[in-house]
């Protein structure tokens, strides 16, 4: 089949269906998307709640728990413990299919029928604090992630032990304020490093240890701002940086982001990995406008998913050995063919139009469910009944679409939409990916809500803090501290404090939403711009990079093109990968 050119439903935008694409369609026996990529991710992280807990009431009782949910959701919850029982039965709240009314207008009602677990975790020890999340152990607010272990403020991670503020970590052991690490160890204020220990202040490097400020470096230690030291030369200029003092670590940390500047950039985050396209992807292959991912292979517009995925398509957080995953959000762990469905976990095939069911197979429609096959809106068939049955709710959808206020017409093969979520935009994670302010969600038709917190009486002013953490006493832990950013109120915990003394870090100025907000700047954005390569022959094109090597193409301009994350309108000296690679191998 041909290349094909569509108009998005939803921001009537031109996409393109390229062959592959009608392949996969015709593989899993969808209609091709009306949707343009963009547009299809916005949707399913809207039903998204990665890193915000709130509180609300049972449904069983009243009392008030920590939830996914806010209080004024229209969705029902139980407590985790009560939920996973079996004192309650989700097939109670099974109907009969109505070919009265369209499927979505049905299923919306079911979503918001069936109690919810008031978090999604699992196998959780001594972190209550905690969402997203599967063997954790003595974490505070700590979201998507598994096997952490003493852990704060830490997002999207797997395996970290006692490290606090950062995000997108896997196998790390002691980091702090870092975003894109793997198997590192003691790493601070970095990103994008792999394999290292003892590092400050790095970007981009890999298997280097006892570095300070370096851009670019592979196999290196006693480095700082990319130049060599002896060992004793190196430890006498880190004492002189004062690291305990905030005052000396902002001017450091200034210092670094100028500096950085001045390296050229590889045109996409990615190693180990052939054939792909779109940001931080590793250890890949064939995996094309894809972000955030790790282990992925012959996929398509995904985000946030590692540890094995393979054969999937608009598929947004998890992964773990899962294949044919199409439309879904939040669904992993040893799934295969789920089709439109979020929340959805482990050991799940063959599930359409599913939420929040689990160790299932053969599900069209359902929610809350555990352990069962062949149920259509929470009621039992026979295998018989239900491939009859399903098949007729299929061409009734296309015969009897929902359609929404916007005019959008939602047939088979639609992920659910997004007014039916139960949380705000600003709620999900859309808005990291896809940030908006207020007035274009509410034109877009997305729900908003305006930020109502609790008021705490402040104690003391970040700016009043002690500037060295050698000053800090043990009385800051009853303190009620306002952010230097946005005013609110936060606290230092203990476990928290004992870190920053054993590094020799000071306290931060700003509450932990705050810092991570700062940390998120840092990730370029899933959007993708046509850019040339930057070098110029023996420099980059402004001038300010002195290449160290001879690159292919000799003394003329790169003719290489890519597509890259890095806007046109940015400061950072873009090289296609063979120019990078010949500065920095």
């Amino acid at each position: 089949m041909n290349r094909e050119s569509k108009q998005c439903q939803n921001c009537h935008q031109e996409f393109w269906i390229e062959p592959e694409d009608f392949s996969f369609y015709e593989k899993i026996k969808v209609p091709p998307p009306t949707f343009c990529p963009e547009c299809r991710a916005k949707r399913r992280l809207i039903q998204w709640n990665e890193h915000n807990l709130f509180r609300k009431k049972s449904f069983l009782d009243g009392q008030e728990l920590f939830s996914t949910y806010p209080e004024d959701s229209s969705i029902k919850v139980y407590s985790h413990d009560y939920w996973w029982s079996d004192k309650w039965d989700p097939m109670q709240y099974g109907r009969d299919y109505d070919f009265k009314r369209p499927f979505f207008e049905q299923f919306r009602d079911l979503f918001y029928d069936v109690p919810w677990s008031v978090q999604s975790v699992r196998n959780m020890v001594n972190s209550d604090y905690c969402n997203q999340a599967n063997g954790f152990k003595n974490c505070y607010l700590c979201f998507n992630g598994g096997y952490g272990e003493n852990c704060m403020y830490g997002v999207a991670f797997r395996d970290v032990k006692d490290s606090l503020d950062f995000h997108a970590a896997i196998s790390c052991e002691l980091i702090y304020e870092c975003y894109q690490l793997g198997k590192c160890f003691k790493t601070f204020f970095s990103k994008e490093i792999h394999d290292s220990n003892n590092v400050w202040f790095m970007n981009d490097c890999t298997n280097c240890s006892n570095c300070f400020g370096c851009i670019n470096l592979r196999h290196k230690q006693y480095y700082i701002f990319n130049t060599q030291y002896t060992k004793d030369e190196y430890e006498k200029k880190i004492k002189e940086f004062n690291l305990g003092s905030y005052k000396s670590l902002m001017e450091i940390k200034d210092r670094f982001e100028d500096f950085k500047i001045k390296f050229p950039v590889k045109y996409i985050h990615s190693n180990h990995s052939v054939n792909c396209s779109g940001d931080y992807v590793y250890w890949s292959k064939n995996a094309r406008y894809c972000y955030e991912v790790g282990v992925v292979e012959d996929s398509k517009f995904i985000q946030n998913v590692t540890a094995g995925v393979k054969d999937c398509y608009d598929y947004s957080n998890w992964g773990d050995n899962v294949e044919l995953m199409y439309e879904s959000i939040s669904c992993g762990d040893k799934q295969k063919n789920i089709k439109f469905c979020f929340d959805c976990w482990p050991a799940c095939q063959n599930l359409e139009y599913c939420a929040n069911c689990h160790s299932s197979s053969d599900l069209f429609g359902c929610v809350g469910l555990s352990k069962k096959q062949y149920c259509v809106f929470n009621r039992q068939y026979t295998q018989s009944e239900y491939e009859s049955l399903v098949s007729k709710i299929k061409e009734h959808m296309d015969k009897m679409p929902y359609t929404n206020s916007k005019g959008v017409i939602y047939k088979y093969g639609e992920f659910i939409p997004s007014e039916f979520s139960p949380l705000a935009y600003n709620e999900t994670k859309a808005q990291d990916y896809h940030p908006l302010d207020k007035n274009s969600a509410i034109k877009n038709g997305y729900n908003w809500k305006d930020v109502n917190r609790r008021e705490f009486e402040i104690s003391i002013s970040s700016d009043d803090l002690p500037d060295n953490i050698k000053d800090a006493t043990d009385s800051i832990l009853k303190e009620i501290i306002s952010c230097q950013k946005c005013k609110r109120a936060y606290r230092i915990i203990g476990a928290e404090l004992e870190l920053y003394r054993r590094f020799n870090l000071p306290l931060p100025r700003l509450c932990h939403e705050c810092r991570y907000s700062e940390r998120l700047k840092s990730r370029n954005p899933h959007k993708l711009w046509k850019r040339q390569c930057q070098c110029s022959g023996q420099k980059s094109e402004n001038g300010i990079y002195q290449n160290n090597a001879k690159h292919s193409h000799g003394e003329k301009k790169c003719p290489n093109e890519f597509e890259t994350s890095y806007s046109p309108d940015r400061l950072e000296i873009v090289y296609c990968e063979n120019c990078y690679n010949s500065e920095v191998a």
